[in-house]
């Protein structure tokens, strides 16, 4: 191949980076120019928020259940949260401190009780008890 040929393809993908992230940025800052993908991934971005400590914060306040769930699936806290098992009373202080919404919350502590009471009979492995938080319904 041509020299010349590999420095216009290096040039072209500089050039297509260099768009892709300007457009992506152009989306983030004006309404107008949002497509719907972006919409999607970030619809519950407005839910989250930082407290005073400087922790992210999940506040759900005023927000239906169902709602609740859906922005709980899509966050990142709750790949933090699964990170706590199998330290349960660790688990129900996160959901506590760090989840404002009392239908989500009350559905995250029921389930780490019972997780934690199949768990240590032993009816359940780790495995499992790990998939049963990751997938809330």
């Amino acid at each position: 191949m041509d020299k010349s040929f590999l420095i216009f393809i290096a040039i072209g993908l500089g050039f297509l980076y260099l768009t892709v992230n300007f457009v992506g940025d152009i989306q983030e800052d004006d309404e107008k120019y949002r497509n719907k993908g972006y919409d999607q991934k970030h619809m519950y971005d407005k839910y989250q928020t930082v407290d005073s400590v400087g922790q992210e914060v999940l506040n759900l306040l005023g927000a239906d259940a169902k709602t609740q769930i859906a922005a709980w699936n899509k966050t990142k806290l709750k790949d933090e949260y699964i990170l706590l098992f199998p330290d349960f009373g660790s688990m129900k202080n996160f959901v506590n401190d760090r989840i404002n919404g009392e239908a989500l919350k009350t559905k995250l502590l029921t389930q780490i009780n019972s997780v934690e009471d199949r768990f240590f009979s032993g009816s359940i492995t780790a495995d499992q008890a790990k998939q049963e938080f990751s997938s809330l319904k």
